[in-house]
């Protein structure tokens, strides 16, 4: 028997599997998958009893519209073959479709669940469009319908815009970049708004706006960003990721471009308020006008001067009025003063002299001489009347009566 070697060996496996299976389609699992650097995609399918590992070089790797997860389960289309250096067998995929699933559509939910949980899609980042807008840039094909449908409603609308189309691939491999340079030029031009656009059509027509480096451009952009893809049914990540969805293009022109003619109608409904506001201005200011004025005249030095000389007039009047009254009320009185006064100053003589005939009999009647003599004795001393009470013992004091004068000396005194 001839003797092989294991590289000879190996030779000839991979000879017979690579021409007994030239192209397989198997259906597994997805597991231990290992991303290398050089961009091939290493990993096992399985099921539940068995697992063959395989590959996918970076060449059929880069085509894939989705990513390549664990336990995702997965129909490889490829050719069976032999690593000979360690003598293991493997499938070399050519394509790979999720099982049950389309390629873009699984592709599409990862990942647009995955900018979700990046924050893509949140609304506290979406930048406000500006009402008026003065220079817009429209991304688009230029040869496409969508093109000319927008720039017709923009100059049924709005002719004040100024509008700058960027031509772009909207469809193939290569439509994706074509997007994002001209996205990243416009947003260097200080538009007021950036519209994506493009007409309708399959998914596969559409996908350049699910891209990532597409939505990762229009996260980043520094202007506002309008997504007006395929039709209302029609939803890409763009449509996400966007500042504003519009359902068609020709609907984002209607949605960002004012209308002239209501416009118009706008300002004519402001030129009757504003002049209505006017003429009730002009009114209120007249009125206060009329108003100040009638203060002034009320309280203008002349008015006052006025009112001051007959303030005058009228106090000369009543001060002569009162004069008069004084003098003949004065003189009134003093008439009655004049007949009246020999009667008072009469009887006030009469009294005065009632009074001192009064005095004069009480005096008489209370004078030493006149009362009774027998027992009653004035008492003095020094030659001043005195009390009694006031004299103490062996004190000499003198006792007069009408007729008799006696010193005397206080022996004993005694309180009764």
């Amino acid at each position: 028997m001839y003797t092989l070697s294991v590289s000879s060996l190996n030779e000839q496996i991979k000879t017979l599997l690579e021409s007994t299976f030239e192209r397989v389609l198997v259906e597994g699992e997805l597991s231990r998958i290992t991303f290398h650097n050089s961009g091939h995609i290493y990993f096992t399918l399985k099921d539940e009893s068995s697992t063959i590992k395989a590959v996918i070089f970076k060449a059929n790797a880069a085509k894939l519209k989705f990513q390549l997860q664990e336990g995702l389960k997965v129909v490889l289309d490829g050719t069976l073959t032999l690593y000979k250096p360690r003598g293991e067998y493997q499938i070399n995929c050519f394509t790979i479709s999720p099982s049950g699933h389309g390629a873009l559509a699984l592709a599409y939910e990862q990942l647009k669940k995955k900018l979700s949980l990046q924050g893509y899609f949140d609304i506290n980042v979406k930048k406000q469009l500006p009402k008026f807008p003065k220079r817009i840039a429209l991304i688009t094909s230029a040869t496409g319908a969508a093109l000319q449908d927008m720039l017709r409603v923009a100059n049924s609308r709005y002719k004040a815009v100024e509008i700058d189309i960027y031509d772009v691939l909207v469809q193939g491999d290569s439509a994706a970049g074509s997007i994002v340079k001209a996205l990243s030029l416009a947003d260097t031009k200080e538009y007021d708004i950036i519209v994506l656009s493009r007409g309708g059509g399959s998914i596969e027509d559409l996908w350049a706006f699910n891209e990532e480096i597409v939505a990762d451009a229009i996260f980043k952009a520094a202007t506002p960003i309008v997504s007006a893809v395929g039709h209302e049914i029609d939803w890409v990540i763009s449509d996400f990721v966007a500042d504003l969805r519009a359902p068609t293009p020709s609907a984002a022109m209607q949605m960002i471009l004012p209308d002239s003619n209501e416009l118009y109608q706008y300002i004519d409904s402001l030129e009757s308020q504003f002049i209505q506001i006017i003429k009730q201005k002009i009114y209120n200011k007249r009125q206060e006008l009329t108003h100040q004025t009638d203060l002034y005249a009320r309280h203008s030095i002349e008015k006052k001067i006025s009112q001051n000389i007959e303030l005058i007039k009228q106090l000369r009047v009543s001060s002569n009025q009162t004069i008069i009254f004084k003098i003949d009320s004065f003189y009134k009185e003093s008439e009655s003063i004049k007949i009246r006064f020999p009667q008072v100053i009469q009887s006030k003589i009469n009294i005065a002299q009632n009074q001192v005939t009064t005095l004069q009999k009480m005096l008489e009647s209370n004078h030493p001489k006149l009362k009774s003599k027998k027992g009653f004795a004035q008492i003095s001393k020094e030659s001043k009347v005195i009390d009694i009470a006031s004299l103490e013992v062996d004190e000499i004091f003198d006792l007069m009566s009408d007729k008799v004068s006696i010193s005397a000396k206080v022996l004993k005194k005694s309180n009764i």
